[in-house]
Parts: structure tokens; C-alpha cells; sequence
């Protein structure tokens, strides 16, 4: 289980491999919620209470 929050600029990164357009103008709670949604998973970070969703990149700055 990763405790090492994801920087915005590892996040561009990921949003460039997905193709996600203007990644650079979303807030990062913003360009999490689309990562998600382009892997094909919910956009629930900082949205659920007790998540138990394992593994998660995001757990470390979700939960904290």
C-alpha cells in the first residue's frame, strides 16, 4: 500500500499516456477524478468515506 502522495506533475504524466486533453488546467482533485474515469474506474477519490478499494495510487492523500 503506497503512503507517498502523487505530485500534480506524475499525474500530468499519466494524463499525457491516457490522452486526456487540457490535464494542465484541472485542479488535482480534478485530474484525479479523470485518471480515474479513463482506466475505467470510479472517480471516488476524496468521495467515500472508509474506502476499502485496494490498491489505490491515491490512497495517501485520500484517506489522510
Amino acid at each position: 500500500m503506497s503512503t507517498k502522495k502523487v505530485t500534480k506533475k506524475e499525474l500530468l504524466v499519466t494524463a499525457k499516456e491516457l490522452s486526456l486533453k487540457s490535464a494542465a488546467k484541472l485542479s488535482k482533485n480534478d485530474l484525479i477524478h479523470a485518471i480515474q474515469i479513463a482506466e475505467g474506474n470510479v472517480d471516488c477519490f476524496g468521495r467515500i468515506e472508509n474506502c476499502d478499494v485496494t490498491p489505490c495510487l491515491y490512497r495517501a492523500e485520500c484517506q489522510s
